[in-house]
């Protein structure tokens, strides 16, 4: 490498576009992280649940629930979605819940969007 060429060096590029070369094209098509309107619910009953959860009696189970709802907050709020896995998590957290599906309203709501 010749000692005047330019020195390049790229870090994260997640959500970017970029082309490199004389002849590079790019071209970006990103939807942003906006939910759609399945997400959107979804994330108003996670969001719903976790203000609830802060009233009741917290146990093991609504603490691992609690954690869970906030890691999916974050991944619908930077993704735009939940995945199948997250999902899945909340359900067997919300069976394993079952009392608290009967007492808590939103709880009932999320199982529902969950297909519980």
């Amino acid at each position: 490498m010749a000692g005047d060429e330019p020195q390049v060096s790229i870090g994260n590029v997640s959500g970017s576009t970029f082309a490199i070369g004389s002849h590079a094209h790019a071209e970006s098509h990103h939807h942003g992280a906006g939910a759609d309107r399945a997400d959107e619910e979804l994330l108003a009953a996670v969001r719903e649940l976790r203000a609830d959860l802060e009233r009741v009696r917290g146990t093991e189970q609504t603490a691992a629930l609690g954690a869970a709802l906030a890691e999916t907050e974050e991944e619908i709020t930077s993704t735009g979605q939940a995945g199948p896995t997250r999902r899945q998590r909340l359900r067997e957290l919300l069976t394993d819940s079952q009392a608290l599906l009967n007492v808590l309203a939103s709880a009932g709501a999320l199982a529902g969007l969950l297909g519980i």
